[in-house]
């Protein structure tokens, strides 16, 4: 008797492993698996600027990184005695005007070298529903809480987003020709677009992504929101919002991940960096007992054995 459907997933030919090179952009799924590969120890940069959620917002950064536009004064704003920018999350807002903007520019540096040196780029988009300030009609990456009454609210269209997309691919492959590009659409409900606005919203954005890679080269789809809506679909996998995934869902999800897109000659690394991580992490009830200090040389002896053979690697 089977009580479950499953998504048919085969292994890709190309995989991740330890010497290749990850960027991640996009909404709360990459901050997820990117958090499974910061663990594993894998090299991987995560959201320099923070979540973003729509794919123009995306396409915003990566064009400034491009053009190596330096931000300015005229590129932030001040709001509730926090220093902001329209591009970016609020995790790189803060008290101080030149905090902000040498975080900015800091940032902005990082995307470019990353995205010039990455072997793997993950891009997730969140929604289609994108914010657009009424005195600029640009699409900002996040609202930081100014009145609602300064944007409007907009649907993108699949035809518009597919030309985002198609955008975003071109110049990636102009910095860096032979990047491959993971495409997915992020399983987090936007339930305060509406229920069915959101169902509208993930539809806009899945069929623009196929209409993207079915003519491109190097661009693969993986379904990320396929997989949380008809293989966890009940409750229990999400999160006491309702909204997002759950740390059962995300390990999940990272499963299904790992088996189509990590190299399995890693996996042994993977699962010797993962007794360490849990050694790490281990507390013990007396610090200064011979028997932890003893736990703690052989550890140290396991990441010295492995840091011979990557040394960039930091525990």
């Amino acid at each position: 008797m089977l009580l479950q459907t499953h998504i048919p997933l085969y292994p890709e030919k190309n995989q991740i492993s330890y010497d290749k090179r990850i960027l991640m952009l996009g909404s709360c799924f990459v901050e997820n698996i990117g958090e499974k590969l910061k663990y594993f120890k894998f090299s991987v940069q995560v959201n320099p600027f923070g979540i973003l959620f729509h794919p123009k917002a995306i396409l915003n950064l990566l064009e400034r990184a491009e053009q190596k536009r330096s931000y300015t004064e005229n590129d932030i704003f001040f709001l509730n005695e926090r220093w902001h920018s329209y591009e970016a999350h609020s995790d790189l807002s803060g008290l101080s005007k030149q905090e902000v903007l040498e975080g900015l520019n800091k940032a902005l540096q990082l995307t470019l070298s990353s995205l010039s040196c990455a072997d793997f780029i993950v891009i997730t988009s969140g929604t289609a529903w994108a914010y657009q300030l009424k005195n600029a009609e640009r699409v900002v990456a996040n609202c930081h809480k100014v009145p609602q009454n300064e944007f409007d609210k907009v649907l993108w269209p699949v035809e518009q987003l597919e030309d985002c997309y198609k955008k975003i691919l071109k110049l990636i492959k102009r910095i860096n020709p032979n990047v491959r590009i993971v495409f997915t659409v992020s399983p987090v409900r936007h339930l305060k677009d509406g229920f069915v606005e959101n169902q509208q919203s993930k539809a806009h954005l899945m069929t623009a992504t196929h209409l993207t890679i079915s003519a491109a080269e190097q661009s693969f789809y993986f379904p990320a929101y396929e997989i949380m809506m008809d293989e966890l679909r009940d409750y229990r996998f999400y999160t006491d919002d309702m909204v997002h995934p759950n740390a059962m869902a995300v390990s999940y999800i990272w499963e299904k991940f790992k088996k189509v897109w990590v190299d399995p000659k890693s996996y042994q690394l993977m699962d010797e960096i993962d007794k360490i991580q849990k050694g790490l992490n281990h507390k013990p009830f007396n610090p200064d007992s011979g028997q932890h200090r003893s736990f703690r040389r052989k550890l140290q002896h396991r990441i010295d054995r492995i840091k011979e053979q990557y040394p960039e690697m930091v525990f």
